[in-house]
C-alpha cells in the first residue's frame, strides 16, 4: 500500500483503528481488499491508507470528499455485511473517528 494521494483540503477522513479477536479471522485479508475495491468505486472517496502489527492492532484512514459520501459508505449493503463479520468474528475491540482535514504537507 503507499500514501494515499488526497486533493488539496478540506476534505474527510475516517480513522478506524482495531485489535484483531484471538480467534480464526479466515477469510479477513479477502474482505479487506473487497472492501478497499468497492470503496474505491463510491463517489467521493478519495484513497486508503492502511496497516496492521504482528500483535494485531491495526489502522486504517480512508479519505473522503464529503460528510455525505461516508455515510452512503457506512450504509452500503456489502459494507455493512463486513461491518458485522467484525463485530462478530474479527475485532476485540474496534473504534471509529471521523475528523475534518484542514491541512496536509507531503515530502517526496
Amino acid at each position: 500500500m503507499t500514501i494515499a494521494r488526497t486533493p488539496e483540503p478540506p476534505y474527510y477522513a475516517v480513522v478506524f483503528t482495531s485489535q484483531m479477536s484471538d480467534g480464526d479471522n479466515k477469510g479477513y485479508g479477502a474482505m479487506g481488499d473487497k472492501m478497499v475495491e468497492l470503496a474505491s468505486q463510491q463517489e467521493g472517496f478519495l484513497g486508503v491508507e492502511s496497516a496492521r502489527g504482528g500483535d494485531g492492532f491495526g489502522i486504517t484512514v480512508s479519505y473522503w470528499a464529503t460528510l455525505e459520501a461516508i455515510e452512503a459508505w457506512k450504509n452500503h449493503s456489502l459494507h455493512q455485511v463486513a461491518q458485522d463479520k467484525g463485530k462478530a468474528e474479527w475485532y476485540q475491540q474496534f473504534g471509529l473517528r471521523v475528523a475534518k482535514v484542514e491541512r496536509d504537507n507531503f515530502m517526496g
